[in-house]
């Protein structure tokens, strides 16, 4: 149970303690279907408590996604193969994002459930652009990096420069997210035999870099053949 306090330290844990509760519920259930006094009662305070916080469940809902990415976003740069990306070839930095997605299969399918619940929450709540900034100012991160990696490329031409940068970071982010999504959520053909999703996450890998990789090249409309969306 809360108890009134005070301190910098006690409120950024309250936040905190509201953020995680509010994944976990989302993730569980749905969106949707939880309230912010479902939220409260799973903490173990007042609905008040929570409104103090977050003025409405859209912006508790928009911070919980943020915070949620935030941390993923600063485990994935813990673990790349160098902390300055200019130390990189463009090759190496995009192959290492493309394997962030499938790295996000293996260990977060809870986050990618959540991510699915948060499109499908945003749209039919229709949140505006201007409540989403905090979001969107968290995904400005992923394109600095994808920068990055776009201007290496202009000099040491690893990687195919000869497609808009916007247009390219816009399309590996939602064919990747789309995969590593379907398969974790189980919305995929599933043969008699079964199958390795594993092992198809990483076709689409190749087939990316294949893609974008300088020099060589295949049509865009086989880039969606490494899965099915079941019917």
């Amino acid at each position: 149970m809360w108890t009134s306090s005070r301190g910098e330290k006690k409120i950024e844990a309250r936040r905190n303690e509201l953020l995680q509760k509010g994944y976990e519920l989302f993730t569980e259930r749905n969106i949707e279907s939880v309230t912010m006094r479902d939220v409260a009662n799973a903490v173990g305070c007042g609905i008040a408590s929570v409104y103090r916080y977050y003025k409405s469940k859209p912006v508790f809902v928009i911070a919980v996604a943020t915070w949620v990415w935030s941390g993923e976003i600063q485990k994935n740069r813990e673990k790349r193969p160098h902390p300055d990306l200019t130390a990189m070839t463009a090759e190496e930095i995009f192959s290492f994002f493309l394997e962030s997605f499938i790295e996000r299969y293996r260990s977060r399918p809870d986050l990618l459930r959540f991510n699915q619940f948060f499109n499908i929450y945003i749209r039919s709540a229709k949140i505006s652009p201007e409540m989403l900034k905090p979001y969107q100012n968290m995904i400005e991160e992923l394109k600095e990096r994808f920068h990055v990696m776009y201007r290496n490329a202009e000099s040491d031409r690893t990687i195919r420069t000869d497609e808009p940068e916007e247009e390219m970071f816009s399309t590996i982010l939602h064919l990747m997210l789309a995969a590593v999504t379907r398969y974790a959520i189980g919305l995929v053909y599933i043969p008699e035999n079964g199958f390795d999703a594993e092992k198809e996450l990483e076709k689409q890998k190749e087939a990316l870099l294949l893609r974008y990789r300088n020099g060589k090249q295949v049509k865009a409309e086989t880039l969606g053949s490494t899965f099915c969306e079941k019917t």
